[in-house]
């Protein structure tokens, strides 16, 4: 008799945990997601690293930030120090420390490629910027994993030049970790998907980094949904390696 009480109250245990775990909002899921990867830490910064021979940097403390990026570039015959700067201010290039002027069409465009290796390269943190419009789908499992499934698309002010792109973000049910993630892009030199696979987990002073393999569809007829069950059946093709180098946090 014994024994049986035992393996009701087990089994009312899991199911109040699966009735808890199926209720969680899309927010509720960011939020733990955060917080699993070192949020904490990442609001007060300042971490740095490489990124395709390029240096970046970025500074966050209570909502100020800025986002940089630094070169050397020798194309000229002299050697200069191009830096791009974004932060609540706006766009700023600087060309060996003197500010130079930028046309709008070309800030816009460096403004977007540097935010986009900040934004990757500390995800899940970002997801709760105000343009961000997060929804909850069904749950999805790749490779014998369950994973939440948040879709992500921005508002038109405040959401930059890619306001209309669309991201899937898959995270493990247990760990709450980012492990998967897919977007759709629409650019003038183009429009696509990828699908990302998260590798090479470390932790630096309490803050996730992940590099990640970037995968294509063979085919643009594809939809975003589908590329987990792609990529499971090895008919998404290897585009690149996302790889952070010398990353420090303070």
């Amino acid at each position: 008799m014994r024994y049986i009480v035992l393996i009701i109250i087990s089994l009312l245990v899991v199911n109040c945990n699966t009735t808890q775990s199926e209720d969680l909002s899309a927010q509720a899921i960011i939020d733990t997601s955060i917080e699993a990867v070192g949020g904490t830490k990442i609001e007060s910064s300042i971490i740095s690293f490489k990124f395709r021979n390029l240096e970046y940097a970025a500074k966050r403390s209570k909502g100020i930030f800025a986002f940089s990026r630094q070169k050397i570039d020798s194309s000229s015959g002299t050697v200069q120090l191009i830096k791009d700067v974004l932060s609540n201010s706006g766009f700023e290039r600087f060309l060996n420390d003197s500010i130079v002027e930028v046309p709008d069409t070309m800030a816009t465009k460096y403004s977007a490629s540097v935010n986009s290796v900040h934004y990757f390269s500390v995800l899940p943190y970002g997801l709760n910027d105000a343009a961000v419009i997060k929804e909850k789908l069904a749950d999805t499992r790749i490779n014998d994993t369950m994973y939440y499934t948040i879709r992500v698309t921005f508002k038109e002010e405040g959401g930059g030049e890619d306001f209309e792109d669309e991201f899937l973000y898959w995270i493990d049910k247990e760990t709450f970790k980012l492990q998967y993630l897919a977007y759709s892009y629409n650019e003038d030199d183009g429009k696509g998907m990828r699908f990302r696979e998260a590798y090479n987990e470390r932790l630096i002073e309490g803050v996730r980094f992940v590099d990640y393999n970037n995968y294509k569809p063979k085919s643009e007829a594809i939809k975003l949904p589908e590329l987990p069950t792609l990529f499971e059946s090895g008919q998404l093709d290897l585009v690149s390696k996302i790889e952070l180098n010398e990353i420090n946090v303070n």
